[in-house]
């Protein structure tokens, strides 16, 4: 067997592994050939390195294998705080890199989390073309609907089920967290008062608008795919297509997107010689 085609062997049975240190949970992703092999969520704790190194351990003991022997590269807002890799990629990189990997016709992609919402723009290579985001006030926010979910008294998985009954929408207009707060409140109590559903409508479309407004800043295109933990929400998903008019497509493990695209870039970086 020549150099060359021991090289090639020796890149296509890499494993690779990708980190994405957010605030809330920390997600890492090993990659092989055939796809990913193992998967870690946990929350940072108050020692970020010993909770992503447990989170590390979670999905490189689900793949068989020792993380310390794998290539990898961080991300998130937590990369610069540990040592587990001398190799981070933005965010907005990763997420294009995931989101392409998972959904080949990708050209938008809406990341909602905990704390922030970035919407990317994805060229036809696959490539971050541009992005946005939205990060200075909850109210785009995931934990704002955390929120709004505890003012009505509702788990936010009944919320979400709920606003899937509205037959209307309550007027949820303010883009400050803490004056729709007070909204909620005053629908809540209105003589008669508005419809648990519609006000669980009113405040996914209060939500969904802005979303739609930081799309609006990079260009609407299809295909669309929502990543990041609320991806799971159905309600928020709904107004979302109903408001868009179209599909939003969702990974499996939209919180893992991430991490998954930094997983592709340790490996393209290992194909290259780069030391991750």
């Amino acid at each position: 067997m020549n150099s060359s085609l021991r090289c090639w062997k020796t890149v296509r049975t890499m494993k690779t592994l990708g980190i994405d240190i957010g605030s809330l949970n920390v997600k890492a992703i090993v990659l092989g050939d055939e796809g990913v092999i193992g998967t870690g969520i946990g929350p940072p704790g108050d020692d970020i390195e010993a909770g992503a190194r447990s989170v590390l351990e979670l999905a490189t003991r689900q793949a068989g294998l020792n993380s310390d022997s794998l290539p990898s590269v961080a991300t998130g807002v937590g990369a610069k705080l540990v040592s587990i890799t001398p190799q981070q990629k933005s965010i907005t990189t990763c997420l294009a890199r995931g989101a392409r990997y998972m959904f080949p016709t990708v050209r938008l992609v809406i990341d909602m989390g905990a704390e922030s919402t970035t919407v990317i723009k994805v060229n036809e290579r696959g490539r971050l073309a541009d992005w946005a985001n939205h990060d200075k006030c909850a109210s785009g926010t995931g934990l704002f609907l955390e929120q709004m979910a505890k003012l009505m008294n509702l788990p936010l998985e009944q919320m979400a089920k709920l606003s899937l009954q509205a037959k209307g929408r309550a007027d949820i207009s303010n883009t400050c967290a803490v004056f729709a707060e007070s909204e909620v409140i005053s629908h809540v109590h209105r003589d008669p008062p508005t419809p648990m559903e519609d006000i669980a409508a009113g405040i996914y479309y209060s939500v969904v608008s802005r979303i739609i407004s930081l799309c609006k800043r990079v260009g609407i295109e299809k295909d669309i795919v929502i990543t990041g933990g609320m991806a799971l929400n159905e309600g928020l998903v709904n107004i979302m297509e109903q408001e868009l008019g179209c599909e939003v497509l969702k990974p499996e493990a939209p919180q893992t997107i991430a991490a998954l695209g930094a997983a592709i870039i340790a490996r393209e970086n290992a194909e290259k010689g780069i030391k991750t």
